[in-house]
């Protein structure tokens, strides 16, 4: 059998091509999206099938933390339940992928996994502290250009000592960095690089200072708010965004408590090395991608490159290795879907 490592998506993944996601891909899910909009309902949320099911994408609407955590989670968790052929070693996740990380891995039910998610994206609404640019620090072919990545770290730790600037790492994404600061910060990193490929430096639009210090009352509120009982151990080996493997048998679900809702929120996320210890820790035939979306494809591959996984040292030798046999799988990609979900499963 196939082996397996799964990787769940974070917020950005829920796009205008995916409006509908859920009831395109997972009709017979129905009852699992029924008592998460039951909680919605409750809450005077908008529930995941009238998001889901809207005419029109709305930029304002589905990019809310409130609304796209929530979407996604449920694309992602739904997504690991299709999952046929193949044998899965570990999870891990970038970002908020990380709670449904938890959730594909076992340490949360699917309802409390659900939970976690609409707490955290909705305090991360409310709050709405700070914001995110991304910017590469690789060339076109993915190799690291010489010196570059430290420049930019220097330049971030320049800015962030002005007065009234904060900026700092948020998340290792491959070959880019996702620096996350107030307006001040952002706004002067912006000005003081050159734009490459007419979209970067790149905001993101609706995100928080995820992953910095500027989240802790986010974090606080969090840690209020949801019980460590929500959480058990692992049934899967769970790769979290220092890279540490949560086992099954071995996690002290105290721990995995104060680390999700403590470090994973106002600590820098290294996606990279989280991919890299999937890589060699584990070594699985195929990283599959859960949806929605399918950006995150590009930041797996920059990772195994950037680890010399396997002996693929660009973004040429890796599309060539992707096109004689498919290593990473992205279940946003219809053609690629039918390849690890069940025989007859609608596209």
């Amino acid at each position: 059998m196939t082996t397996a490592v799964v990787i769940c998506p974070g917020r950005g993944t829920y796009t205008k091509t995916e409006l509908g996601y859920l009831a395109r891909h997972h009709a017979q899910k129905a009852a699992l999206f029924e008592r998460f909009d039951a909680e919605r309902h409750a809450l005077g949320q908008e529930t995941l099938t009238d998001l889901d099911g809207a005419a029109n994408y709305s930029v304002a609407r589905h990019t809310r933390g409130d609304n796209a955590s929530a979407l996604i989670y449920a694309a992602t968790l739904a997504d690991f339940q299709s999952l046929s052929g193949v044998d899965v070693l570990a999870v891990t996740g970038n970002s908020m992928g990380w709670y449904s990380a938890l959730a594909c891995g076992g340490a949360l039910s699917p309802e409390a996994g659900f939970q976690v998610v609409n707490t955290m994206g909705t305090l991360m609404q409310t709050h709405l502290i700070g914001g995110q640019v991304i910017y590469p620090f690789v060339d076109d072919a993915w190799q690291s250009i010489p010196a570059k990545r430290e420049a930019l770290t220097e330049l971030v730790s320049e800015i962030a000592a002005r007065a009234g600037h904060a900026l700092a790492l948020s998340i290792e994404l491959g070959g880019m960095l996702v620096l996350a600061g107030n307006e001040a910060g952002l706004a002067a990193f912006e000005a003081a690089v050159p734009p490459i490929q007419s979209r970067f430096p790149m905001r993101l639009a609706n995100h928080a200072a995820f992953h910095t210090a500027l989240q802790a009352p986010v974090a606080a509120a969090g840690r209020a708010a949801l019980p460590q009982a929500l959480f058990g151990p692992p049934k899967l080996p769970l790769i979290d965004g220092r890279g540490h493997i949560w086992w099954p048998h071995a996690t002290d679900t105290a721990a995995l408590h104060d680390y999700t809702l403590g470090h994973q929120v106002v600590q820098p996320y290294d996606f990279s090395r989280a991919v890299a210890t999937a890589a060699r820790e584990f070594a699985p035939d195929i990283f599959i991608v859960t949806g929605p979306g399918t950006t995150l494809g590009g930041a797996v591959a920059q990772s195994l490159i950037l680890a010399d996984w396997a002996a693929i040292g660009s973004k040429s030798e890796f599309q060539a290795r992707q096109s004689a046999q498919p290593i990473v799988v992205s279940m946003g990609m219809d053609e690629q879907r039918g390849l690890v979900t069940k025989k007859g499963e609608k596209p």
